[in-house]
């Protein structure tokens, strides 16, 4: 009777799987038709903020037993395929494959899109603004590090504007060739990899030298033949470069998480959900920045970051890069950016895109 009953069930199964497969198909069909309007119109086939509400939409019908992070991600991948049928969509992001910048962008973009490895941030925003590909992924910020100061220096120069937003959480590897912990002389990873588990190194590895290279994957790669270093890195990138994973969770802090921005030509529109990021300078001038940040206030607008950052050519000057909830589209939002250029020296609108979500 069991028996019976398990197979009842497995017919049923293969029945929702054929059916399954002729509404993906049908919903494939319906994104070559859009495709196709698309680029009738000269848009890009990337669209943030349908995406976000393609999500929005499928989580807020879920009635379980999936969870909604499943369900996100069974439908990335269904986007990503989708897409992928109306133009390929060229990604480049800080490699080589495995870096947590590669998860990131899989994460975002799914297996179908075009993701291409540079060797550096400022290459990942050169290939974009140059047109060799549609879109970059680079990382703006860790939980507990703070910024990238690479990123912030070329957002601050660049025609490009940012489309997403990408939260990332990062869980750190020790990595080697060899398997012997007592054996490892020199430890290689990017250098926020490395602030992120100081403590652990110097508990553990106290007599390692640590070495800086220009991404948690390079060091991987770098470390495949030599059993005395090892590399901090993620779990695709042990598989990736057939190394030994040697310690897991080596980040000091549990809740270790790094935003990334999709960059990209053209702005996104409202979702209803969105965050704005800004860049502004001040007078040299006492009470400037007060004055400045007042059109916030004024006007409600919810500040989520704000960081001075040093203007190289003029001693003890600053910019200001600034999110603040909701886009700059928003009747709010734009009379409080309007306030804004008569109290700042000057405004530069990075972005607006749709609020990301962190994922596990």
């Amino acid at each position: 009777m069991a028996e019976n009953k398990l197979e009842r069930l497995r017919r049923r199964i293969r029945k929702t799987d054929g059916d399954m497969v002729k509404l993906l198909n049908e919903r494939a069909a319906l994104a070559v038709e859009i495709g196709e309007e698309k680029n009738a119109q000269g848009r890009s086939v990337y669209d943030a903020s349908q995406e976000s509400h393609v999500f929005r939409s499928v989580t807020g019908v879920n009635e379980g037993p999936l969870t909604d992070a499943a369900l996100g991600d069974i439908f990335r991948e269904i986007v990503s395929a989708c897409r992928a049928l109306q133009v390929e969509l060229s990604v480049a992001y800080l490699g080589p494959e495995a870096s947590f910048s590669h998860m990131a962008a899989l994460s975002q973009f799914g297996r179908q899109a075009g993701l291409r490895p540079v060797s550096s941030i400022a290459g990942v925003f050169e290939e974009v603004e140059r047109g060799a590909v549609q879109l970059g992924i680079v990382p703006i910020e860790n939980s507990i590090e703070g910024s990238v100061k690479l990123t912030l220096d070329r957002l601050i120069a660049t025609p490009l504007r940012i489309k997403a937003e990408v939260f990332l959480r990062i869980r750190h590897c020790l990595l080697s060739a060899g398997r012997d912990l007592e054996a490892v002389r020199r430890v290689y990873s990017h250098p926020q990899a490395i602030a992120q588990c100081r403590g652990w190194l110097r508990t553990n590895l106290p007599a390692a030298t640590v070495l800086e290279v220009e991404s948690t994957a390079g060091a991987a790669r770098r470390v495949g033949e030599d059993p005395v270093a090892a590399a901090i890195g993620s779990q695709a990138a042990a598989s990736t470069y057939h190394l030994n994973v040697m310690a897991e969770g080596i980040e000091d802090h549990p809740g270790n998480t790094t935003r990334f921005f999709v960059i990209g030509r053209g702005d996104v529109r409202p979702t209803g959900a969105d965050k704005t990021s800004i860049l502004f300078g001040t007078a040299h001038a006492p009470g400037s920045l007060y004055k400045a940040l007042s059109a916030f206030a004024e006007r409600g607008v919810n500040l989520t970051r704000i960081e001075s950052y040093p203007v190289k050519d003029r001693a003890w000057e600053y910019l200001f890069f600034t999110d603040f909830l909701g886009h700059a589209e928003d009747k709010e939002v734009g009379k409080c950016l309007q306030e804004l250029k008569t109290q700042a020296a000057f405004v530069k609108i990075l972005g607006s895109y749709p609020q990301g979500q962190d994922r596990p």
